[in-house]
């Protein structure tokens, strides 16, 4: 049997997938998808295929990757896919094939207990917390039963907890092979495995940072793999991005002070001027740092020119000079005793890239690049990054098919898959920014009733978006007034954190603790327990309501009626003042292109279509999706973007929307019939 064969027969009404899956049910949708993946892994080459929520396109790759017999690599965009799939969805699918696969899962190596950095916490001459040194105590603790290191493992260590950095390592502050623990290292156990397994997982994070530095095992992988899988493929872009460039701040620099000071005073004491070598670049970084003191901290600054917008260029240029010159003096006193000392050449390295990344930052900025500068209360961040991955991916894309070729193996197979992946049937949204424009395309529609299970109420009056306050006070007024009919079961999705306080703080307001209503505000607790609590409805009579921003936008499932009302509060457009935002306009308008309609009007149109996707998330789930925002009804753009959205009932009057929520609390459909819409909000 081909693959195809062998994939159609699995997903049949009587295949092995239903009688593996108590739930499962054949989808024409999920069926077609897989036969695609399938056919990509036989012909080799790209299919990049967009899978509307409830298609099951995890499924739809991970078949046709099990039954094809080549390794596989399996990338995601976040670390909860990543655990999801290796402790989930693959082992289930192995044992259901009953077929000797080895999986793995590959983490970067913040991800893992260093035992060595562990080791050095308590000879650490700066006082520790004793909050800190607790928690070091309950790492220790688990280290002698773990058997991967994994820090995910530990019940109620936050990923942004200061004990992390204490006991993970770095490229630059590894050992290597000269490390005692090189044999018991997780790091290293976990590339070994990934190295042996049929199918790896990884994450998008760990595949650019690799495809940059070589550090995190992805590379010695990806030749060896006949299949790559890019899940959550619309963030590829912006990841990428974040690692094809140059990241330079004070903050590196004043830690490679503090190491180096460490070092030197164990392996070269006495050798050089040590402290007036590094109080000099301190010095150095300190009035450079001054340069932009009036700049008001979290400010992004574009940089065209020889230095960023609105810094004086002779200070700026004099700074940047000044901490070249310091460092390159300690540099050369480090060469001349790294012979001696071989345990500072690793410093003496990682010193010279950060002079190379501060050098390249005095040179004009590239054609097809853009650099800003991010002031933050007590630092500088210098960024340098393309416009997009698209040279990168076509790169990487022709590495490894060169590869196969000199081994005369089959030509690789990508598959780049989302449930939102571009406004047009070609998906040039995704497609032109990964330089994957040859590809082949695939978009399966949800197998969701929208035009019966929900309703979109674009309310025909509501201040303009331009008047902040007066807009965010009555996206909380209408939010609120659903959330008390429904007894709360609604999300309020912002395109700004300072729509988020307002709305948020305005809401809690009302709702005071003697009200039946808990409001939960996204920066008011962790991302986790946030979730837990919305999830769990209405507890002791209590009902609840989240107002979020950022990362709510995309990866909140929340099936069921804990969730029957989404309000966002505009139209999420890319903020122009952005650095990035305002290159790649450039870009397109010196090739005779619009930056409003070729990248403004899609990346709004994503956006909407993510937040939009929070409400339906399956068959059953019935609800109302409000967008505040009447420049959906009035301006001329406002049919393409409603075209981007699932198809559902619309409605304009206040009293079609109470109407919707009366139906929904009688456990109703929100709409009677919905043969034709109560109004066109596209009109012009």
């Amino acid at each position: 049997m081909t693959l195809e064969e062998q994939v159609a027969a699995a997903f049949a009404q009587d295949g092995w997938l239903s009688r593996a899956e108590p739930h499962f049910r054949p989808r024409t949708g999920q069926t077609a998808m897989a036969l695609a993946v399938a056919a990509t892994i036989e012909s080799g080459g790209v299919l990049v295929a967009e899978a509307g929520t409830g298609v099951g396109k995890t499924f739809s790759y991970l078949v046709p990757a099990l039954l094809c017999g080549k390794r596989v690599v399996i990338s995601t965009a976040t670390k909860a896919l990543q655990d999801q799939l290796y402790l989930r969805d693959l082992p289930r699918l192995v044992q259901a094939l009953g077929m000797p696969l080895r999986i793995a899962r590959l983490k970067g190596r913040s991800s893992y207990l260093c035992l060595h950095r562990m080791g050095q916490v308590h000879q650490s001459k700066v006082p520790l917390d004793p909050q800190v040194l607790r928690a070091v105590a309950r790492v220790q603790q688990w280290s002698h039963g773990t058997r991967t290191g994994d820090l995910a493992e530990l019940p109620g260590l936050a990923e942004n907890s200061a004990v992390t950095t204490l006991v993970t390592s770095t490229k630059d502050n590894c050992l290597g092979s000269s490390c005692e623990h090189w044999e018991q290292c997780h790091v290293n156990t976990a590339r070994a495995q990934a190295l042996q397994a049929d199918i790896c997982v990884v994450n998008h994070h760990l595949f650019f940072a690799d495809m940059e530095v070589r550090d995190s095992g992805v590379a010695q992988l990806l030749p060896s793999a006949g299949v790559v899988v890019m899940d959550e493929a619309h963030q590829l872009n912006e990841t990428g991005i974040q690692f094809a460039g140059w990241v330079l701040g004070t903050r590196q620099l004043q830690g490679y002070i503090k190491d180096v000071l460490a070092d030197v005073n164990l392996h070269a004491r006495g050798q050089a001027d040590w402290m007036q070598l590094l109080a000099q670049l301190e010095h150095a970084i300190n009035t450079w740092r001054a340069v932009a003191g009036s700049v008001p901290q979290g400010t992004r600054l574009r940089w065209l020119g020889a230095a960023p917008d609105g810094l004086p260029e002779s200070s700026w240029r004099k700074g940047l000079h000044a901490t070249g010159q310091a460092l390159r003096a300690l540099l050369l006193a480090l060469a001349q005793v790294t012979e001696t000392a071989h345990a500072l050449l690793p410093l003496y390295e990682r010193g010279a890239r950060l002079l190379s990344q501060l050098a390249s930052f005095a040179q004009p900025v590239p054609d097809d690049a853009v650099r800003w500068l991010e002031v933050t209360r007590q630092h500088l961040r210098l960024m340098e990054s393309p416009l997009n991955i698209a040279r990168l991916m076509r790169e990487h894309l022709q590495d490894t098919d060169d590869a196969q070729d000199e081994a005369a193996a089959p030509r690789q197979a990508w598959v780049f898959t989302s449930a939102t992946l571009g406004d047009d049937d070609d998906m040039r949204w995704f497609t032109e920014s990964c330089g994957l424009r040859q590809a082949r395309v695939l978009k399966v529609e949800s197998p969701f009733d929208y035009q019966r299970q929900a309703v979109l109420y674009v309310p025909e009056v509501f201040p303009d978006p331009a008047q902040q306050a007066e807009h965010s006070a009555a996206v909380a007024q209408l939010a609120g007034d659903g959330a008390q009919v429904l007894g709360g079961r609604t999300l309020v999705l912002t395109t700004t954190l300072k729509a988020l306080e307002t709305i948020g703080q305005l809401l809690q307001q009302r709702f005071g603790m003697f009200e039946p209503m808990d409001v939960l505000v996204q920066g008011q607790g962790s991302k986790h327990v946030l979730m837990e609590r919305f999830r769990a409805g209405a507890v002791n009579g209590r009902g609840c309501m989240l107002v979020a921003s950022s990362t709510f936008w995309e990866g909140v499932d929340i099936p069921g009626d804990a969730l029957q009302l989404v309000v966002i509060d505009k139209l999420p457009f890319p903020p122009p003042d952005d650095p990035l935002v305002d290159a790649r306009s450039r870009q397109l308008e010196s090739i005779g292109r619009s930056p409003f309609v070729d990248y403004m009007l899609p990346e709004a149109s994503m956006a909407l279509k993510q937040g939009a996707g929070r409400l339906i998330r399956s068959e059953t789930d019935t609800g109302i999706l409000v967008v505040a925002d009447t420049r959906l009804r009035t301006k001329s753009y406002g049919k393409r973007l409603v075209q981007a959205l699932p198809p559902m009932h619309r409605i304009g009057t206040r009293e079609a929307f109470e109407d919707a929520l009366a139906r929904l609390v009688r456990g109703e459909l929100p709409v009677e019939t919905a043969p034709a819409d109560e109004d066109d909000v596209s009109n012009s």
